[in-house]
């Protein structure tokens, strides 16, 4: 039998906000933030905390193998409206007791979100996450089709909890003769918005396939204007030893256990 934990639910200590239309529509100093296993954490709030007022019930309803019903609210303020925005587990099942009449919001179907009083982006903040943005004198050489694009020896590396190790190089270390900046932009809860560039190799081009954020949120300057290439669409050499295969995880529940840990490799 699997000894797998699928769902964790801790309270947050940190006070989370939600705005709609100009209203707060959920202010709490008690949400829970729920880890489910392949999932990005989710913040549930009180119902004492969240402007019922505001929300419109809806016939809508899902099914959770591992919670149950949720039931489904959409927000009306003034005209505007949030179609089933909302839901909750009104009688969750064994295992899921913690969030019975806590409500959950999409995160993109609201204006903003906040931690105390600085705006948050994207997804709820993991606290089993860790970002550490390290400067480095390691020799890093990064090959596409055999042309090397980058080599540096002053990259600030960056090891972020569940995500592979990236490597930040400036761009003077960076071929950017080979690159074209494209209009695709990303965000990140823990580094901040992120703007990409096209590699054309061998008259080959591989699309976006490099990233910078030219504004990194104040936690992590380090990054700031520096390039990164995806690891896993180059050939990444680490002080001339060729990286190995790299791994991702969604949720802190998919690393828990220490079982399931891949341990990275690196081979010549």
């Amino acid at each position: 039998m699997s000894n797998k934990k699928n769902l964790q639910a801790d309270l947050n200590p940190r006070r989370v906000h939600v705005k709609f239309g100009g209203e707060t529509i959920a202010d709490s100093k008690n949400v829970i933030t729920l880890h489910e296993r392949g999932h990005l954490p989710v913040y549930y709030f009180p119902e004492s905390d969240v402007r019922k007022d505001l929300f419109v019930e809806s016939d809508h309803s899902t099914e959770c193998g591992l919670k149950g019903t949720a039931s489904y609210w959409s927000i009306k303020v003034g005209d505007r409206v949030a179609e089933n925005a909302i839901w909750s587990y009104q009688n969750p099942i064994a295992g899921s007791e913690a969030i019975k009449g806590y409500y959950s919001f999409y995160w993109d179907q609201v204006d903003a979100w906040f931690e105390e009083e600085e705006e948050i982006f994207v997804h709820a903040r993991d606290p089993y996450k860790r970002v550490d943005a390290l400067r480095s004198s390691r020799h890093i050489l990064v090959v596409i089709d055999g042309v090397t694009v980058a080599e540096s020896n002053r990259p600030v590396i960056v090891f972020e909890t569940g995500v592979p190790v990236r490597y930040y190089l400036p761009k003077e270390d960076v071929r950017q003769d080979l690159l074209s900046e494209t209009t695709l932009q990303t965000s990140c809860p823990y580094k901040g918005t992120a703007s990409y560039w096209s590699a054309t190799v061998n008259e080959k081009i591989h699309e976006n396939i490099v990233w910078s954020y030219l504004n990194p949120i104040p936690e992590i300057p380090n990054i700031k204007e520096y390039l990164s290439f995806y690891n896993e669409r180059v050939e990444t050499y680490i002080d001339g030893v060729k990286e190995g295969e790299i791994s991702w995880y969604r949720s802190a529940l998919d690393f828990f256990n220490a079982n399931e840990i891949k341990i990275p490799t690196v081979t010549a």
